[in-house]
């Protein structure tokens, strides 16, 4: 009874458990028939093989839209880490240097030497190979919705390698046929070689082909490529001296030999038409905005003797480097009377026209134009009135080297309430300096001479005297008040202790 019982249990099990080994079996065999394809595309699909971002360049500010790129400090295919150089680029006020966010390789630059790179656009491509902080994830999100992600190619190819991440649109179906295999192109056939043998090139330096601005513009000078020029510098890099001899030797080389035929006459020289430099574009765009104050000019003569007196007597004792000129004593001066003539030191703001406002500057932030190798600059001193002469001396010293390396930054060339003009260092008496908007004026100062002068006593001595020539914006500014301000900076010069008894 018992082995009848389990005969007919054990049927009745294979009958109910027959269709679902069976449906088990089915759906193992439709899995199985699907292509092992997508763990492929998903390992394509993953965010950590879309590494290759577009680095844009960001806002450097002062409401910049556009740079020069100046030089390139890496190729594609270099190797970068976080903070490292990638290039330095030229606005209208400044040169900037861009560094890196990410570890990683470049695979693209968008731009070549002297091009004008736009702010917030591409400038290289960069395989990223570091962590990526939540700020920087996010801003690399931010660009993807402007530009396409690029994600490298199976070829792996490092120009063609680069293509547009696509949606896969057949992930889903359960047939689709496997992806061919990579091909591989053929290898070019090998050129024969020509008899002559081909010129080894010239290695030269990590740097050879960086220079400074002052370097390139020099070249461009010239009409010589920067490349041909063998750099004895750091690193094999560019210097002054390697283009002045280089120029000498393309001069120097021999000629040739006369022939009994008349020489044929030499073409005549064509007109060059340059585009503007950043400085130059930014200098249009400044005096273009000056045209509309009306300006009036005063001058006056300032006598040098006792001030020249003072100076010899301080640097006597004194290194070269450490060595007072005038100009941090007019610099002085002019803040002691800013303070007496608060209105020359101001803003004229006509953001609204029907309703033009003054904003009397608390500091004395004062511009001083340097002519660099560049062009015209503004570099500012700031807090005038609490540094000592000394101090203004050292500030104006570093703020001069900086120009002429082509260093200085946004925040040196911006903020000034009032500018100085020291025409003198390069020559001329008199000058009509032109206002900088939104400043209300200026001060030009010329070079100082020696001239014939009665004394005292109706006696014929020697002086030292400087002409001064003030601008002041006349919508605001009457001629009495830049009288009183320029009597006030005469009567420091010419006196110097009042000027050091009221010195805080």
């Amino acid at each position: 009874m018992k082995h009848i019982v389990a005969k007919e249990v054990g049927s009745l099990l294979s009958r109910c458990t027959a269709p679902t080994r069976v449906s088990y079996a089915s759906r193992h065999f439709k899995s199985s028939a699907i292509p092992r394809q997508q763990p492929r595309r998903q390992f394509h699909s993953t965010p950590a093989l879309d590494v290759v971002k577009p680095y844009l360049l960001a806002d450097i500010g002062e409401g910049i839209t556009e740079c020069q790129v100046i030089q390139w400090f890496v190729q594609p295919g270099a190797r970068v880490e976080q903070f490292d150089p990638i290039c330095e680029v030229q606005s209208d006020k400044a040169s900037v240097e861009i560094t890196s966010r990410f570890d990683g390789v470049i695979k693209k630059l968008y731009y070549e030497q002297d091009d004008m790179a736009k702010v917030g656009k591409p400038l290289v491509d960069i395989d990223i190979q570091s962590d990526i902080s939540p700020e920087d994830e996010a801003l690399l999100n931010d660009n993807d919705s402007k530009v396409p992600p690029l994600r490298p190619t199976p070829t792996g190819g490092e120009e063609a390698g680069l293509e547009v991440d696509r949606l896969d649109t057949k992930g889903a179906a359960g047939d689709a046929p496997p992806p061919p295999p990579p091909q591989t192109l053929p290898p070019k056939p090998e050129t024969t070689s020509t008899p002559s043998e081909p010129k080894a090139p010239r290695t030269l330096g990590k740097h050879a082909s960086l220079a400074t601005p002052a370097v390139r513009h020099l070249t461009k000078e010239l009409n010589i490529q920067i490349e041909d020029i063998e750099g004895t510098g750091k690193e094999g890099r560019v210097t002054k001296e390697d283009v002045q001899k280089y120029a000498a030797a393309q001069k120097e080389t021999p000629t040739t030999t006369k022939s009994s035929t008349p020489a044929a006459p030499e073409p005549q020289a064509e007109d060059q038409v340059r585009p503007l430099t950043p400085i130059q574009k930014g200098m249009f765009k400044q005096m273009t905005r000056s045209l509309s104050i009306p300006h009036f000019l005063y001058t006056d003569n300032v006598d040098f003797t006792s001030l020249s007196s003072l100076r010899k007597r301080l640097n006597a004792s004194k290194e070269k480097s450490q060595k007072l000129s005038a100009l941090p004593f007019v610099v002085k001066a002019v803040s002691l009377a800013l303070s007496k003539h608060p209105l020359l030191n101001s803003h004229l703001d006509t953001s609204n026209a029907e309703k033009p406002q003054m904003v009397v500057k608390a500091q004395h932030n004062i511009g001083i134009a340097i002519d660099s190798p560049s062009g015209l600059l503004v570099p500012v001193v700031k807090n005038v009135q609490s540094l000592s002469i000394e101090a203004i001396s050292a500030e104006i010293g570093r703020l001069g080297a900086l120009a002429r390396s082509g260093k200085l930054t946004n925040a040196d060339l911006s903020g000034a309430s009032f500018t100085l003009s020291n025409i003198g260092s390069i020559g001329g008496t008199a000058v009509a300096p032109v206002i900088v908007s939104p400043q209300v004026a200026i001060l030009g100062v010329g070079r100082a001479r020696v001239v014939p002068a009665f004394g005292k006593d109706g006696e014929l001595v020697k002086k030292e005297e400087a002409v001064f020539s003030w601008s002041a914006d006349h919508r605001v500014v009457d001629g009495a008040a830049a009288a009183r301000c320029a009597e006030d900076v005469r009567s420091y010069l010419e006196n110097v202790e009042s000027m050091l008894v009221q010195m805080k």
